[in-house]
């Protein structure tokens, strides 16, 4: 999470306090600071050169991804595919193409050797992947999320996205 992300995210939640109902986080308050955890934490992994660190780093990844990549298709994915639109229709459904794959790289991932190889191949694969991802999706679902629902709308995707998260269990 930015510096910038942490400082936004706590003036909500003081003004939320001071005016409830107002100002709390909406979904893409949320998935913006754990897009910008998951790819600080790809480009460390990239980055290692020590085997110790690199499998540290997937199980943090890992911590990070599931969970998030599962509430957020529950939450934000099955709200746009709901709604009319071919775009609409084409976006969701590429959202949950590329979790799929990068689930499977990931899984992959974890079952590697460090610091050989095929584990960076894959370790560069999986950041230019979420990489990928996460731009056409902040370009294209998160403008589905703001044309389509309200700021409350949004808050309580916000709340539903946390407590799905919750329960998710990583393996």
């Amino acid at each position: 999470m930015t510096v910038r992300t942490s400082l936004e995210q706590a003036a909500k939640s003081v003004m939320g306090a001071l005016n409830p109902g107002e100002g709390q986080p909406d979904i893409l308050d949320t998935l913006q600071a754990e897009h910008d955890e998951v790819q600080e934490l790809l480009s460390k992994l990239v980055g290692s050169d020590g085997a110790r660190e690199q499998k540290q780093l997937v199980q943090k990844i890992k911590r990070a991804l599931v969970p998030h990549s599962k509430a957020e298709e529950k939450v934000v994915y099955d709200a746009v595919l709901a709604l009319r639109g071919k775009d609409a229709k084409i976006d969701g459904n590429e959202g949950y193409i590329e979790h799929g794959l990068a689930d499977a790289t990931l899984k992959k991932l974890d079952k590697l050797t460090a610091n050989t190889p095929e584990f960076k191949a894959a370790a560069k694969v999986l950041k230019e992947l979420i990489g990928h991802h996460v731009e056409e999706e902040e370009r294209n679902i998160w403008v589905q999320v703001k044309e389509n629902f309200s700021d409350e709308q949004r808050e309580e995707m916000n709340r539903e996205f946390l407590a799905a998260k919750k329960k998710v269990k990583v393996v």
